[in-house]
């Protein structure tokens, strides 16, 4: 990455120290409209603090603008919650709280796999014929029902379950321990901090073989037929249908195994 010019450099942080100034006075400030006026100006000031850190995240399947708006309104929420003390700085004090927020939103709308638009969209229609035939016939719909129900086959029903578990699993801050992990993972992310519940499937990647990592980073990532994977690998499409059902038990599996031993 290119360092910032010189004068860049100073500019901002001109603007850091007068919004410490503003923020400053509007802890002692009485007057509610003229605090909330110090600290918007304060905000205005430290913009760049909030692009920086959603710029981070960017390309890890939320849009940009999206992250944009996020990190600027925990920068809101940072000016109103800071207090000065001896020593700090409100850059310090910011920039773990617009992080926060950011991998919050992504825990509320993120995938470690993007799937392909149509395990996406039948991932929803499952959600709700689930739940509809669980009220009808009184009992769990077997794989079988649910795709005569939706008219796909049972290995879409298995591979739509294993988008929801992709969803909401994403690992942030961790490239992961194998090859299919790191795939799915950017490859500037840090190795800590990871997001508690959401390293579980990276964690169950990393049990597979290379071939099987493969094979899912092909399916998922490349978004690869089972056709075209067998090309690629050497195998049927039936040898890899077949893979693919033993892969996806097995990840289902592990999530669950690491859940509830969380």
């Amino acid at each position: 990455m290119l360092a910032p010019l010189p004068s860049q450099s100073r500019h901002n942080h001109a603007d850091h120290d007068r919004a410490e100034a503003l923020l400053i006075r509007a802890e002692t400030c009485r007057d509610v409209s003229l605090r909330q006026q110090l600290r918007d100006e304060a905000v205005v000031l430290t913009l760049d603090l909030a692009d920086d850190v959603a710029r981070r995240y960017r390309g890890r399947g939320v849009e940009s603008d999206d992250l944009t708006q996020v990190g600027r309104l925990a920068l809101v929420k940072a000016a109103n919650g800071y207090r000065h003390r001896a020593g700090s700085v409100f850059p310090a004090y910011a920039i773990p709280t617009i992080s926060g927020e950011i991998k919050r939103y992504f825990r509320d709308h993120g995938w470690i796999v993007r799937p392909p638009r149509r395990l996406q969209e039948l991932r929803a229609e499952l959600a709700q014929t689930e739940g509809r035939m669980q009220q009808s016939v009184l009992r769990e719909p077997t794989e079988r029902e649910l795709a005569d129900a939706l008219d796909v086959d049972p290995e879409d029903i298995r591979e739509a379950r294993f988008c929801s578990a992709g969803y909401h699993a994403l690992s942030l801050d961790a490239p992961g321990a194998s090859r299919a992990a790191a795939a799915l993972a950017p490859a500037d992310s840090g190795a800590d901090d990871v997001i508690a519940d959401r390293d579980a499937l990276g964690r169950a990647l990393a049990q597979l073989t290379q071939r099987e990592q493969l094979i899912v980073r092909l399916r998922f990532v490349d978004e690869l037929t089972q056709l075209e994977i067998g090309r690629s690998i050497g195998l049927s499409q039936m040898q890899v249908s077949r893979l693919l059902t033993g892969i996806l038990g097995r990840l289902r599996e592990s999530i669950q195994g690491l859940a509830e031993s969380a």
